[in-house]
């Protein structure tokens, strides 16, 4: 299947999502439908949102539907989700599987062993290295938010400078990311001195901006993107006293640096959005296969759009644990 990409605007209420979803089909009256949620576990604040947000739509997706039942499971490695799939798949008939993989490469082959099955598979974020696989696929528009950043960037610097870049998980996400934002800088003059992962996690990241401030006496930015990663990299960059950085920046619209762009902070004064409410929306569009609805495919990502003091206050929700 060649997906369709459309960008489209998935952060629709709960409540018109119910209202589109009919209850009178037969099916919906006669067959009981089982989707299977397998997610990373809350291993850091993007993913704390994620399994925070699997957690309504499952309760209200059955609250809803009597004939739907949501099986969510949470996982801590890419080894556990692959055991955890086996299990699922094992235990009981899965008409849909709505998956984030932990990464791409290990849980491509499991996923396709449960469609050969006949299940609807849905992927949220990190994509599968093969999206054949996928019926359907939701996430954020993961090259506008490297481009994004990097064209801020790089006007900013004025087209020259030097830059360290922290890389997340190796998944499909981080490389687009990683190629929307050094295929912008290529075509200046900033110099990348250095790009390593650190696995979208505050204490890998910090360590790593140790190693970075120790390694190089002259930085001008630090890109992290992941802003959970950047706030590592804030606490090591204040614990060096380095002045010489101009900005350090990240990306997915954490609301505690979503506080500091609407403070006009001068070193991290812009973000980007990847709302983790996307597998909300995934779960919601992969029920509606089953419940009267014209079958969903294709691609839809949400757009990227910087983060500014002008309208932080659209992407900042305070009661939310991310």
């Amino acid at each position: 299947m060649k997906s369709m990409k459309k960008k489209a605007c998935l952060l629709l209420s709960t409540a018109a999502l119910i209202l589109a979803l009919p209850l009178g089909s037969a099916h919906a009256e006669n067959s009981k439908v089982t989707i299977a949620v397998s997610i990373p576990a809350a291993t850091h604040g993007w993913t704390g949102g994620v399994v925070y947000h699997a957690e309504q739509a499952e309760k209200e997706l059955e609250a809803a539907f009597p004939n739907v039942d949501v099986v969510l499971s949470t996982a801590s490695s890419a080894t556990a989700q692959v055991s955890a799939l086996e299990d699922l798949s094992a235990s009981r008939k899965l008409d849909a599987l709505v998956i984030l993989p932990f990464t791409s490469e290990e849980l491509t082959g499991p996923v396709e062993q449960i469609k050969q099955k006949g299940t609807f598979i849905s992927v949220v974020d990190r994509g599968l290295t093969d999206p054949n696989v996928q019926d359907l696929y939701v996430a954020g528009d993961n090259i506008a938010v490297g481009a994004n950043t990097a064209h801020w960037l790089a006007d900013k610097l004025g087209g020259e400078g030097k830059i360290v870049v922290l890389r997340g998980i190796p998944t499909v996400i981080d490389d687009e990311r990683i190629k929307g934002f050094s295929d912008v800088i290529s075509k200046t003059k900033i110099e990348i001195l250095d790009i390593q992962y650190a696995n979208w996690n505050q204490d890998e990241a910090f360590k790593l901006m140790q190693d970075y401030l120790a390694k190089y006496p002259e930085i001008d930015a630090v890109w992290a993107n992941d802003d959970d990663m950047l706030l590592g990299v804030l606490e090591a960059i204040d614990n060096a006293g380095r002045k010489d950085i101009k900005y350090a920046l990240g990306g997915n619209g954490m609301k505690q640096i979503i506080e500091m762009v609407k403070a006009k902070d001068e070193r991290t004064p812009i973000s980007t959005p990847y709302p983790p409410s996307m597998i909300k929306s995934a779960m919601y569009m992969t029920a509606a296969q089953f419940n009267g609805q014209a079958p969903v495919r294709g691609s839809f990502l949400l757009g990227a759009p910087l983060i500014t003091p002008e309208n932080a206050d659209q992407f900042y929700f305070p009661d939310s644990p991310f």
